[in-house]
């Protein structure tokens, strides 16, 4: 091993960047150029912006977990999924904005917010931070938020933690937010 177990932050320098695609969205494409802190030779890198994301496990005092089905087109299929959205908002950090999510698509709040890990979705190619909450202390809120496109095709529904470890560990579930969230708390012992 050539140093500490730990990720650490680190940055080559960036000969030039080219926008692919860019719009007015959250996210987009760039191609950077970049040089090794040890070489003279360069070599180019896609790189998606994203501005991060936050993943709840919602799970009420029956040891039930809030669940989404959600029709994802690039992979063709409807997964099982946990309430989740982009940090898209200025200023809003990752508890507020998993706060937010919660409200927006289950209609709960919660009283008790667990940190449970931040992952990246897909480190040489995306900038995309993902970070893991475990909710409890759940209420039903009214929330006022209008649906579109995929979303306003949502279902939701309560699924007992059992049966939905039970569905990761069978391979049945293949949303990696919710895989991670859901062995997370469990490896931590909070489900």
């Amino acid at each position: 091993m050539t140093g500490e177990l730990k990720d650490r932050d680190e940055s080559w320098p960036v000969i030039s960047s080219t926008d692919l695609y860019r719009t007015d969205w959250v996210m987009a494409l760039r191609q950077d150029t970049l040089r090794p802190p040890a070489g003279d030779e360069t070599f180019d890198r896609l790189v998606l912006e994203h501005p991060g994301a936050v993943i709840v496990l919602a799970v009420d005092d029956e040891d039930r977990a809030y669940c989404l089905w959600q029709y994802r087109h690039p992979a063709r299929r409807r997964f099982v999924e946990l309430p989740a959205g982009l940090l898209d908002t200025a200023g809003e950090g990752p508890l507020d904005a998993a706060r937010r999510e919660l409200r927006e698509e289950a209609g709960l709040e919660a009283s008790n917010w667990t940190p449970l890990g931040t992952t990246w979705s897909s480190p040489g190619i995306s900038a995309e931070e993902m970070h893991y909450f475990l909710a409890r202390g759940l209420t039903a809120v009214d929330h006022e938020f209008e649906r579109a496109h995929e979303e306003a095709d949502m279902e939701g529904d309560w699924v007992p933690i059992a049966d939905l470890r039970a569905a990761v560990l069978a391979g049945d579930i293949g949303d990696a937010p919710l895989v991670v969230a859901v062995l997370l708390a469990d490896a931590k012992g909070l489900l």
